[in-house]
């Protein structure tokens, strides 16, 4: 799967993988006018994708298209929460390459507010945009395209780490939780179409939106609740894409892929303050002699 190493790093080539490592697959990205999207999106056409891009907004996916060297990625403007948008994008990539292999569902949104705080028409954007508008792309996808094929094809859903509650995100938390659960129920329901879905699961990286949308004090202190230390790469992100969505991913299928630098399994800092040596290190068991009370003391001993 490797390229040449001696421009592996060049923008233009994959850093891993062949440019015909995804010859001939058509592919449709959601949401690729910036971050993980667009990164996804540059990387399936450096390995041979053709790509159709779709968001609510021109500006956006055009930057993303004048960033393939390739000519491989095409955008249409498509908002997934319209049923009729869909249908027609959908339609419009199939006239042209007659199949579909690979959906990946990148588009979503959310705002950081507390719960509290959260009004019922907010709760409904972020479940219509994420759940709502995921669904009308998946089905629309697998109905008209990888369904009547006879050859199957792939869905990626992307949805968010952690999983052990999102304080802050409780609409978001919610709405993620609902697409991990459809990818699961999909996966064993399109099994005999050869429909193959997965949830993957995004911690932090460092996209734009998370450095300017977010607060500052949020984004200056996020490496420090990541045990490896730092923030994800777009480019990371989407070579994982671009391994599942080649024939090494074939055997995926109903479950969550994680890729958050262990921050689903964080509980503090380790080692704790409190459990280290005077050297900042972790503290080891000892065998210590048990505490008996002494004879004077009272104490009953234990009836055996």
């Amino acid at each position: 799967m490797e390229g040449p190493a001696d421009d592996a790093s060049a923008p233009e080539r994959s850093r891993l993988f062949l440019p015909s490592l995804l010859d001939g697959q058509v592919a449709i990205v959601t949401g690729a006018g910036s971050g993980l999207g667009r990164e996804t999106a540059l990387e399936l056409a450096r390995c041979g994708a053709r790509v159709t891009i779709c968001g609510r907004r021109a500006e956006p996916l055009e930057e993303t298209v004048a960033l393939d060297p390739h000519g491989l990625i095409e955008a249409h403007v498509c908002d997934i929460r319209e049923e009729d948008q869909v249908q027609r994008l959908v339609d419009v990539v199939i006239g042209r390459n007659s199949k579909i292999d690979l959906l990946v569902n990148n588009a979503g949104g959310q705002f950081l507010a507390p719960a509290e705080s959260i009004t019922p028409k907010g709760f409904r954007t972020v479940i219509r945009l994420n759940v709502e508008g995921t669904w009308l792309m998946t089905h629309a996808v697998a109905t008209k395209a990888m369904i009547p094929s006879g050859r199957g094809g792939k869905v990626f859903s992307v949805t968010l780490s952690p999983h052990n509650g999102m304080p802050g995100m409780a609409h978001s938390g919610a709405a993620r939780a609902a697409v991990e659960n459809l990818m699961r129920t999909l996966a064993i329901e399109w099994a005999r179409f050869d429909v193959k879905l997965l949830a993957l699961a995004a911690g932090q990286f460092e996209t734009q939106t998370l450095m300017s949308k977010y607060p500052q004090a949020i984004v200056d202190q996020i490496a420090h609740t990541i045990p490896l230390g730092r923030l994800g790469s777009e480019r990371e992100w989407a070579e994982m894409v671009a391994y599942l969505a080649s024939s090494a991913g074939d055997f995926f299928s109903g479950t969550v892929i994680t890729m958050d630098g262990a921050r689903d399994d964080w509980l503090g800092p380790w080692p704790p303050p409190q459990a280290t040596d005077e050297e900042g290190r972790p503290l080891s068991e000892e065998r210590r002699e048990p505490v008996r009370p002494s004879p004077d003391s009272g104490a009953q001993a234990p009836q055996v």
